[in-house]
């Protein structure tokens, strides 16, 4: 398997983007990604009970075609609870790139993020899908990947390249985030293209896995969003055998979990703030379920977070964290180790002598910069 890191889209891909004019700051803004020819698509969503208006659209998309060749996006807007006009922009900015491709509105993946509760722009937003055609190209994801930013201050990119069988296999990952992280899932987006050949089935059952160990093991504020997004683009352009047990399937998930689990990383090491990568590793667990419990518990307590920043050794706070949790630990046999606090990087490894089960869990610390940046966020 060869990592790069760096976004270089698959065979058959092209993408482009624009600044609209839906941010003030002037920066790019609206992104899109086309197939050549129809793809597979797979797609997680938040789980949060209010849904932004793209999500809705792209679940009726996925309810009605099997097969996708766009995704449009735009940062700056969230348009989420915008009510029936949301719904009718999302679907509209899905209908403004299906005619010029020559495509059903239903082969049109919509996302967005940004400022919840405000309407789209969609004049800019008109305006600025025009211009996105004559611009696709492959190298055209150098734009694409800054134009789904918001508070980020880097892209987040990564390219896999492997074999199946004789065939070069390319999954190319891009994705956003930085500030309401949290299962399930950890605002970001992420765009995955692949040019494997693969079943819709393989195709589903890679990705949920992927998620799990993922996006949905990572946090940064513990604040779920309304419009989390993983969607996943197979157009079959490799020319492999077509993927969907055995070896072949097996050595796909283990390229597309190097993916996602590297972009989520990125998203944390990027959490707004942040000046601490934290591994959280709990084991000893009575199940997986208690373990990322127990993890995440740890991940989310605000008093931890700060005691990292501060360099501070208060491992009382993971006790407390733990006990809080509701998991099945012995207090006799709990063992906390830690590496130094003074290194951008740390570990924290956490035994509950209550089984064998075990669970990773990803986080940044709490600073002051945190809550600058979010109390002047509009």
């Amino acid at each position: 398997m060869n990592i790069l890191n760096k976004a270089y889209l698959p065979c058959g891909f092209k993408a482009a983007a624009v600044a609209s004019g839906i941010k003030k700051s002037g920066k790019l803004d609206l992104g899109l990604i086309i197939s050549e020819v129809p793809a597979k698509a797979s797609c997680v969503f938040t789980a949060n009970k209010i849904k932004a208006a793209p999500l809705k659209i792209d679940k009726e998309h996925l309810s009605k075609s099997k097969f996708f060749q766009a995704i449009i996006v735009n940062s700056g807007n969230a348009n989420c609870f915008t009510s029936g006009q949301g719904i009718k922009d999302a679907s509209r900015m899905a209908a403004m790139v299906a005619e010029p491709l020559g495509l059903l509105k239903e082969a049109v993946l919509v996302a967005s993020t940004g400022i919840i509760g405000k309407r789209m722009p969609m004049e800019n937003v008109s305006r600025g899908i025009i211009k996105l055609f004559p611009l696709l190209s492959a190298s055209g994801i150098d734009k694409a990947k800054k134009a789904i930013l918001t508070t980020d201050t880097f892209a987040k990119e990564i390219t896999v390249r492997f074999k199946i069988g004789s065939k070069v296999v390319t999954i190319c990952g891009i994705a956003k985030g930085a500030g309401m992280i949290s299962p399930s899932m950890a605002t970001m987006l992420c765009f995955v293209l692949t040019d494997a050949s693969i079943t819709q089935r393989a195709l589903d059952k890679s990705l949920k896995g992927a998620v799990e160990s993922s996006f949905n093991s990572i946090t940064v504020d513990g604040c779920m969003s309304t419009n989390d997004s993983v969607m996943v683009l197979a157009n079959s352009l490799a020319g492999n055998k077509l993927i969907d047990k055995g070896a072949a399937f097996g050595i796909f998930t283990k390229a597309l979990n190097t993916v996602c689990l590297e972009l989520a990383k990125l998203i944390v090491r990027d959490g707004e703030g942040a000046t601490k990568f934290i591994r959280i590793n709990v084991n000893g667990a009575k199940s997986y379920g208690q373990a990322r419990k127990g993890a995440l518990a740890i991940a989310n307590s605000d008093l931890f977070k700060t005691a990292i920043y501060g360099q501070n050794p208060n491992f009382g706070r993971i006790v407390a964290s733990l006990g809080a949790s509701g998991i099945l630990l012995n207090e006799d046999k709990i063992r906390i180790k830690a590496s130094s606090l003074a290194k951008k990087d740390i570990n924290i490894d956490v035994y509950l002598g209550a089984g064998k089960y075990s669970a990773t869990v990803y986080t940044s610390d709490l600073t002051p910069e945190y809550i600058k940046i979010n109390a002047e966020y509009n």
